[in-house]
């Protein structure tokens, strides 16, 4: 009897807990998370994926990050991205800095119905918990200097 319920107990733990994800599949998946939750417009699921401390060299802070984004959905009817993951670096597992290029296009009023840009980015996140969280934040059209 208990044999089986040693055996019972470590089937259940295995099958709820599993291997947790390696931080490249965790951090692909946050990207991936990202461009759906923009694409959708739901600015409550990106912000869900900024840390509240986030702070980058341009002066933004969470707070501003979500005014930035209120006003970008509010010009585009919808929004379209395509990113391409350059580099990913992960420090110790709890940290980590992912290089991408992202096209974003929006259809909106302009004089042409859209409007389309390419940018590079250099995000950092740390991992908070479970969660990858955004701290800090590069980007610059491709071609010119991350800011």
């Amino acid at each position: 009897m208990r044999l089986l319920v040693t055996a019972l107990v470590c089937a259940l733990i295995c099958a709820c807990g599993g291997a947790p994800d390696a931080p490249e599949e965790a951090l692909r998946r946050w990207v991936s998370n990202a461009q759906a939750a923009a694409e959708r417009e739901d600015r409550d699921a990106l912000m869900s994926l900024l840390s509240e401390h986030y702070a980058d060299a341009r002066g933004n802070d969470h707070k501003s990050i979500e005014q930035m984004l209120r006003f970008y959905f509010l010009r585009q009817d919808r929004v379209i991205l395509v990113s391409k993951i350059d580099e990913m670096v992960v420090s110790g597992g709890t940290a980590a800095v992912v290089k991408l290029s992202a096209g974003m296009a929006g259809a909106n009023d302009a004089a042409l119905g859209f409007s389309a840009d390419a940018y590079r980015f250099e995000l950092e996140l740390e991992l908070d918990g479970d969660d990858w969280l955004l701290t800090a934040a590069r980007w610059g059209e491709i071609g010119e200097q991350l800011r």
